[in-house]
């Protein structure tokens, strides 16, 4: 199978996409740079999101990389790589591009690379093709003296702009007006804050100093268990669907989980429903697995009788209800993995692992639940352009687009992530 992107180039060369291939916005056509100087997430399935005022922006990328082949990039890559040998590590997420995912050393979700990194003590640069909120773990996990890069800075999160920090601190004022501070006879707290991995470093940073924790899409119900043990309540952020879909799983009922919109007092709810609330859900979502609806698996199941749908838990209720499994990156790669007989996979998440996981399983037939193509915008942003631009100055000894995080919201976060981490599943 073909890659997302010579699919994308195939169809700018030939004027139209085939009769099985449209895109969700023809500007997926043009190099990321074209971007770089106009405030937004760029072409794909977060176009339609609004940036938040000052969110980090992409300098001009050299003209050297922006007309250079793909072969010439690929060259100079390589080169760089074998020149900087042990002292760099590239890590790639799973939505990156396959002309990116060639080059890392790791690929997986966001915790597994941040972890992956922790492997190569020797490595004084860890560049991570991922997105912003990705790199900032990374650097709070990383050890002192190593430099961690993003290729690009434009590529962020609209999931994790979201909920920013001044929002969830004054939510929370909101809500300790409401709940008080005191805990109740078990010494359980009114409410306790969970943050998902796709969230700012400065959020983990709060959990940490309040008690909170976070978690992944892997581990989401061990921590609201570990969280529910703590306190009366979660407030959930950024993510309203990965808390609704694991919540409910858990028995907890949909009027138990109203919606905090944090542009409304009381988040657009009465004091009472507050007060019967257990676990609030922020008003954030994924653009990639919002694109995923019911009427997608309904025709793949007409086209294709037997068919095993798998989709992300960042998906809508109805889309999680309606497939057959629910699970994480992860769950989703090691079911395809397993399965022993040739079977028919709809898989609703990212379109570049859809499309990897089919060349890599020819003996199934594996197709993105969405037919259009329309790729994580902000992982979109990372392009060889770029990555060949930051390891060329590795070589040279400069470090471009350094994240770094204030060691003070450092050392909380990682609280919250150590938390996380000692969390285990119940019996």
């Amino acid at each position: 199978m073909t890659s997302v992107d010579t699919t994308i180039q195939r169809i700018r060369l030939t004027g139209k996409p085939s009769s099985s291939d449209a895109l969700c916005t023809t500007d997926l056509v043009e190099s990321p740079w074209n971007f770089d100087a106009v405030p937004g997430y760029g072409p794909g399935s977060s176009m339609s999101d609004v940036i938040p005022t000052g969110a980090p922006r992409q300098g001009v990328l050299p003209e050297e990389y922006r007309t250079a082949s793909a072969d010439e990039l690929d060259r100079r890559i390589r080169h760089a790589k074998g020149v900087l040998g042990d002292r760099l590590v590239i890590l790639g997420h799973h939505y990156q591009r396959d002309e990116i995912i060639r080059y890392a050393d790791f690929v997986g979700d966001s915790f597994q690379l941040a972890n992956a990194a922790q492997t190569v003590p020797s490595a004084e640069a860890i560049v991570f093709c991922g997105v912003h909120f990705m790199a900032e773990t990374a650097d709070i996990l990383a050890q002192t003296g190593q430099s961690v890069i993003l290729p690009n800075l434009a590529a962020g999160c609209s999931m994790a702009d979201m909920a920013d920090i001044d929002s969830v601190a004054s939510a929370w004022a909101e809500l300790e007006r409401i709940y008080g501070t005191e805990p109740d006879a078990q010494g359980r707290q009114p409410i306790v804050p969970v943050t998902y991995m796709n969230s700012s470093a400065a959020l983990k940073g709060f959990c940490g100093q309040h008690g909170g924790i976070v978690c992944t899409s892997s581990n989401a119900q061990t921590v609201l268990e570990w969280a529910f043990e703590r306190g009366q309540r979660v407030l959930f952020f950024p993510d309203q669907h990965l808390g609704r879909n694991t919540a409910k799983a858990m028995g907890i009922t949909p009027e138990q989980m109203p919606l905090w919109n944090p542009n409304k007092p009381l988040g657009g709810n009465t004091a009472q429903q507050l007060v019967d609330a257990r676990v609030l859900l922020w008003h954030g979502f994924c653009s990639v697995h919002k694109r995923f609806t019911t009427d997608q698996i309904d025709r793949a199941r007409v086209d294709h009788p037997g068919v095993r749908v798998i989709v992300h838990p960042e998906c809508p209720m109805p889309v999680v209800d309606a497939a057959d499994e629910a699970g994480s990156t992860d769950y989703i790669l090691k079911a395809v993995a397993a399965a022993t007989e040739p079977t028919t996979f709809a898989i609703g998440t990212e379109i570049n692992m859809v499309s990897r996981l089919a060349a890599e399983y020819p003996q199934h037939t594996i197709f993105c639940l969405d037919p259009v193509i329309c790729p994580c915008s902000t992982m979109y942003r990372i392009h060889p352009g770029y990555l060949a631009w930051v390891l060329e100055a590795l070589v040279r000894g400069e470090v471009l687009n350094q994240i770094t995080v204030e060691p003070g919201v450092a050392s909380t976060a990682k609280i919250a992530l150590e938390r996380m981490l000692a969390a285990r599943p119940a019996g």
